[in-house]
């Protein structure tokens, strides 16, 4: 009864952790808002680099594929904020591309294809391993991996304040809602005993604020 009862507490607390998480994520997910806005109303991306919303649609659809059961056991909050996520991504790659010149069109629409093409090796690849074990190890390091290195994409915002003097690329919620999402998964890691989660947060904290 007490196994029984704290296999209870421990999931309830995932789940606690998963939905805070997807809360705050949601609140990373609409940081870019007054920046497209910005964008439709002078119908141009000015200094503005699309690369952040490439390397997230790519994080995003890789952790979503983690999160399915095909490959990972009960993270259905991971399936739910990536899904979410990508969608974000992929509205706001569009309405770049919509807003910028010939030359990022190009660019950008390249990207945007090599992003799904990646994807669908990954998809195709991963199923082609029979053991289940050994597909999570395949692509939870890929999802590790790819959350980590996503965490370097606010090093163009950075880039981009620091060439401008100005602020307004990087607005205060967006790092607060960023460390908050990554605080709610890493425990939501550890209420799930997914080390794949857990470590990449833990690293993708440090990464994202050293």
């Amino acid at each position: 009864m007490d196994v029984f009862a704290f296999n209870a507490s421990l999931s309830m607390c995932k789940d606690v952790a998963g939905i805070a998480g997807n809360i705050f994520a949601f609140g990373l997910f609409v940081s870019p808002m007054p920046t497209f806005r910005r964008i439709m109303r002078n119908k141009s991306t000015e200094q503005f680099s699309g690369l952040p919303y490439i390397y997230a649609l790519l994080n995003c659809l890789i952790c979503l594929w983690y999160g399915t059961p095909f490959v990972s056991h009960s993270n259905t909050m991971l399936m739910t904020v990536n899904s979410v996520g990508a969608t974000f991504q992929l509205c706001y790659i569009i309405l770049f591309i919509l807003h910028t010149d010939k030359k990022n069109k190009m660019k950008m629409l390249g990207l945007l294809f090599v992003v799904f093409a990646v994807v669908g090796v990954i998809v195709a690849g991963s199923l082609q391993i029979p053991d289940q074990l050994t597909r999570w190890y395949f692509v939870g390091f890929l999802s590790c991996g790819s959350l980590v290195s996503m965490f370097a994409s606010p090093l163009f915002v950075i880039n981009l304040v620091i060439r401008t003097k100005s602020v307004e690329f990087m607005p205060f919620y967006l790092s607060l809602s960023t460390f908050l999402m990554s605080a709610s998964f890493f425990l939501y890691g550890l209420f799930n005993s997914d080390a794949f989660v857990y470590v990449s947060y833990s690293i993708a904290i440090y990464a994202f604020y050293h």
